[in-house]
């Protein structure tokens, strides 16, 4: 077909093609780092995923809550080194607090979450309360662990009770939550040293 010569394609056209493009290559650079199954999995299984990795560890951005709290000893977990600022413990309770609470939501309970039930005082500074805040925290998230395997995406859109939330923004919001208080922790953890 030599010889011919191809139509001029007007400017808006050129621009359009341009952007589908672009928008194809990027959709396409956005996919292949994805898991070969993320295509296929469910957005429950998503949600369920990025929890199990922000409490657990395997995340991109580093250690997970448990992988921060792990090795800490219980004098260091009481501590207060930094002025106004909660403790290690403090904040693995009000973790293990809000677990709760979400799995509540999850279960149909309205839960609002004040004064000590937000931020649990830490009475016992004994090693066996530390292990027990820590295993609360474990327990916390097998159960929520447990609660979103049996949700749906259907379930999603749903509206949690007492709240202008719903079960996916609570769920994400507390993915957020823990990851937040993680980077708490690693700064405490840190000031220690």
């Amino acid at each position: 077909m030599t010889g011919q010569v191809e139509e001029p394609v007007d400017f808006e056209t050129r621009t359009r093609n341009l952007k589908l493009e672009t928008r194809n290559c990027f959709l396409k650079l956005e996919t292949s780092f994805m898991p070969a199954d993320a295509h296929s999995r469910t957005a429950v299984a998503r949600i369920q995923q990025m929890l199990e990795q922000a409490f657990e560890g395997g995340a991109w951005h580093g250690p997970s809550l448990m992988e921060l709290v792990e090795d800490i000893h219980v004098d260091h977990a009481a501590a207060k080194p930094i002025t106004h600022a909660h403790s290690i413990w403090e904040i693995a309770l009000h973790v293990a607090a809000w677990q709760e609470a979400v799995l509540k939501r999850l279960n149909g309970e309205a839960v609002d979450l004040t004064g000590e039930q937000d931020w649990p005082p830490v009475s016992d500074n004994s090693e066996r309360a530390w292990e027990e805040a820590l295993q609360s925290l474990k327990n916390g998230h097998k159960k929520l662990v447990q609660k979103t395997s049996t949700l749906t995406d259907a379930d999603l859109p749903n509206k949690v009770p007492g709240r202008d939330h719903t079960v996916y923004y609570t769920l994400h919001g507390l993915i957020q939550h823990n990851l937040y208080h993680a980077g708490q922790i690693a700064i405490l953890k840190k000031s220690e040293r």
